[in-house]
């Protein structure tokens, strides 16, 4: 499977501790030659942290993809009918946004691409990133993970001694989580040492 022509679009949601994992991996699926069309909710869009101030990381993700930022529910509609995208990557994917998501609550660009792209019956690669995904949250993911077209990067505990309910993806391994989710098939293991040795 390459990646070779293929459109996909990403999006990022406000856990802003993981974009430095996740903007390489954004690059990576540029560099396999597809077209990457960033999606971003207005947290990320407007919120600035300890990891850096939302205009370095919007400047980083336009130098990275040179496609227009989707940051808008009108704009990320069309990704739908008019505009099919072949996959639909959220990563990082916040506790908030995977609730919203597995509820379909759709009050964001990131959301709405998504569900654009489920409409379409093309594949949705997740890459979560929550503090309650062992607590509360723990249903949503559960929930997720039995929709159809919804693919997981494989994930794992980041910090069990300080944060045992908290899971995030292996964010390098997105884009063969994506080459296999355009095969129809989910990346095994899903459940891994967020670390490798």
């Amino acid at each position: 499977m390459t990646l070779e022509g293929k459109h996909i679009g990403f999006g990022l949601t406000g856990s802003h501790c993981t974009y430095s994992e996740v903007l390489p991996q954004m690059k990576k699926l540029v560099d396999l030659g597809a077209k990457v069309t960033p999606f971003a909710t207005y947290t990320v869009e407007t919120t600035d942290t300890k990891f850096g101030e939302s205009e370095e990381w919007l400047a980083q993700i336009a130098e990275i993809t040179k496609e227009p930022l989707v940051n808008s529910i009108v704009k990320a509609e069309p990704f739908g009918p008019a505009t099919p995208l072949d996959c639909m990557v959220i990563a990082p994917l916040t506790g908030n946004s995977a609730s919203k998501f597995a509820n379909a609550l759709t009050d964001n660009p990131v959301l709405m691409g998504a569900k654009a792209t489920l409409r379409n019956g093309n594949p949705v690669v997740l890459g979560i990133s929550t503090n309650d995904a062992l607590g509360l949250n723990g249903v949503n993911i559960m929930k997720l993970m039995a929709a159809k077209n919804i693919y997981f990067i494989p994930f794992g505990q980041d910090a069990p001694d300080k944060k045992p309910t908290s899971l995030v993806a292996r964010m390098e391994s997105l884009p063969e989580t994506v080459e296999a989710a355009l095969t129809g098939k989910q990346l095994q293991p899903v459940i891994v040492e967020k670390f490798r040795d």
